[in-house]
């Protein structure tokens, strides 16, 4: 969900002067031609209008990053425990046709899907992957790539809400997903901080539900100031694609719900590179987080 064939680090060592215009150039080929593989577009550039998806953002957000080592896991031997928690996917029109039935065959329990971003844009593969989802079995939410740009937070979680975003408790919904990465928008930290808790406000009195916030350690630490205003509203998904045993996790939130641990996972219905996320715990606590339940 940003170059789905490169590795941060590799990513990183290519943004040299001459390589912030190669990697904008690119990004407009592959955005023109329909492939998520292109270089990640320069970190002062916002994604053009209706191609945001998971994970877009994630390389500059983390290019100037220096983590919190004090939340890091620095052992790279996944956790035995984890490692049976439930597997999920995320998915948006860069994955075209999805076979369901294959997917959830392929072990994978849950998976979030874009439905909007900012006012008006729609993506033109959500019905029928939330249908497909859930007719599959699949555990399915849908989230939304958040355009601070070009509204206000309530606008674009009423958008959302109306179009995708809303939940009932059928045992295979999830609660909708605030997809929040890339630049910072121009907006100072409490002017973000503002935007989201109006989104969170909207969507909840729309749906009954706190929204999930999906964003990077290095996205929150820089364009919130840390902000620990949502860690007792919004669950955590975080995204650090690294081998490590657990992820790192912005300042301001004591857990992660969520992680989607890398960008170039394969996943039997699927054609070509997916996001792969797992869940922090077993399949009662993710039923417990789709159905609103203690």
């Amino acid at each position: 969900m940003f170059p789905r064939n490169l590795s941060p680090k590799s990513a990183q060592q290519r943004l040299t002067v001459a390589g912030v215009l190669l990697a904008s150039a690119a990004l407009t080929l592959s955005l023109m031609s329909g492939t998520a593989s292109a270089a990640p577009p320069p970190s002062d550039s916002a994604v053009p209008q209706g191609k945001g998806y998971m994970g877009v953002g994630y390389v500059q957000d983390s290019k100037d990053f220096k983590p919190d080592t004090r939340q890091l896991n620095l052992d790279t031997t996944p956790d035995a425990n984890l490692l049976a928690n439930p597997v999920g996917v995320d998915i948006s029109s860069w994955q075209g046709s999805i076979n369901w039935g294959s997917v959830r065959g392929a072990g994978i329990e849950f998976a979030w899907m874009k439905a909007t971003e900012g006012t008006s844009y729609k993506d033109p593969t959500f019905s029928a992957n939330y249908l497909g989802a859930y007719n599959a079995g699949v555990i399915r939410g849908a989230y939304h790539f958040a355009r601070p740009d070009v509204s206000g937070g309530a606008a674009q979680a009423n958008f959302f809400a109306s179009n995708g975003g809303a939940w009932s408790r059928d045992n295979l919904t999830l609660p909708g997903v605030l997809d929040i990465e890339g630049t910072c928008y121009g907006k100072t930290p409490a002017a973000m901080q503002s935007w989201i808790l109006d989104f969170y406000n909207t969507y909840k009195a729309r749906t009954g539900r706190d929204v999930v916030i999906y964003t990077s350690a290095s996205w929150w630490n820089s364009c919130t100031g840390g902000w620990t205003g949502m860690s007792a509203r919004s669950p955590l998904w975080v995204a650090h694609w690294t081998s490590a045993g657990s992820p790192s996790i912005p300042q301001g939130f004591p857990f992660w719900t969520v992680w989607q641990y890398t960008s170039t996972g394969s996943v039997s219905g699927v054609s070509g590179n997916v996001d792969r996320d797992r869940f922090s715990g077993d399949r009662s606590r993710l039923l417990a987080l789709a159905n609103n339940t203690p």
